[in-house]
């Protein structure tokens, strides 16, 4: 008789976090300001404005904007906050920088939502491979948000964990 194969991570007290789930869905895209630039390094209003009243915003539909500059023209402020007024009602968000940027922000929102209670004086392992974007941002902003809580906190997965803390 073959000897049943016992599953001790399944039984163990572990708590699995996989920060993939709380990945925002939806579109995103990035928006270079430098198209606007004449000559590729001067931003004129007159042109600016013009050349926004003519932009279909509707292509940005229920997106997330990343808000750029990818090159070294100096942007005043209000150039940015121009096409964030223009995006207002189209886009789901806007923020200023690149879209690991954008994606930090993200996750920042969501995990400000989770409930912290099923993971108090757990061991907790956070996952860290997966198939959507996870800016390492978000693991430093999870570490401080479960920490108070936890008995401990490693980094990986069950057959092999990082030690990340333990409560004394």
């Amino acid at each position: 008789m073959a000897e049943e194969i016992e599953n001790k991570v399944a039984q163990s007290a572990l708590v699995n976090f996989n920060l993939e789930d709380h990945y925002t869905d939806g579109e995103r895209s990035v928006i270079d300001i430098s198209k606007y630039l004449d000559e590729g390094i001067v931003l004129r209003e007159k042109l600016f404005r013009d050349q926004l009243i003519n932009e279909d915003w509707s292509i940005y539909q229920g997106h997330y904007i990343a808000l750029t500059c990818s090159t070294d023209a100096i942007i005043p402020t209000w150039a940015y906050m121009l096409i964030s007024s223009h995006l207002e009602g189209v886009a789901r968000k806007v923020v200023f920088g690149e879209l690991e940027t954008l994606e930090t922000v993200l996750f920042e929102e969501a995990l400000h939502d989770i409930d912290l209670e099923k993971y108090r004086d757990k061991p907790v392992i956070v996952n860290g491979c997966g198939d959507k974007p996870v800016p390492e941002a978000a693991y430093v902003k999870l570490t401080s948000i479960l920490k108070p809580v936890v008995k401990s906190l490693m980094f990986g997965e069950a057959c092999s964990t990082v030690p990340i803390f333990k409560r004394k």
